[in-house]
């Protein structure tokens, strides 16, 4: 696992909350698998054709990644907008990057992050 459990506990519970009320960050919008409650995850969401790409920094074990799985989806608070996102899987770090455009930062080696999730963007 990239990050260590307690600190994604730590973020859980201290820091996404205020995240997630500045407004700053893109917030996933998802239910949970079990309970049926409405989460909101703030994460870093990188632009990709057609759709989005989510770097697991806490490994595809998360809650949030698999209520997303569960779901086949999930919507995305970006910029001002919602987007709904469909059709989740994880895919690996040589597909990830190669979606990725070339200004976007890699995760640094010492993170270990060879899972990704990507989503296709819903259109109606």
């Amino acid at each position: 696992m990239p990050m260590p459990r307690w600190w994604g506990h730590v973020n859980k519970r201290v820091f996404n909350p205020r995240a997630v009320a500045g407004g700053k960050w893109p917030v996933l919008t998802h239910i949970g698998r079990a309970s049926g409650t409405t989460y909101r995850t703030p994460l870093d969401a990188h632009p990709v054709d057609n759709g989005y790409l989510f770097v697991l920094v806490y490994g595809s074990n998360s809650d949030w990644v698999r209520n997303v799985l569960a779901a086949d989806g999930a919507r995305l608070r970006v910029g001002g907008k919602d987007v709904r996102l469909a059709a989740p899987r994880l895919i690996g770090e040589v597909e990830a990057f190669q979606a990725l455009s070339d200004d976007v930062a890699r995760p640094p080696k010492l993170f270990r992050i060879t899972e990704f999730l990507r989503m296709d963007l819903v259109t109606d």
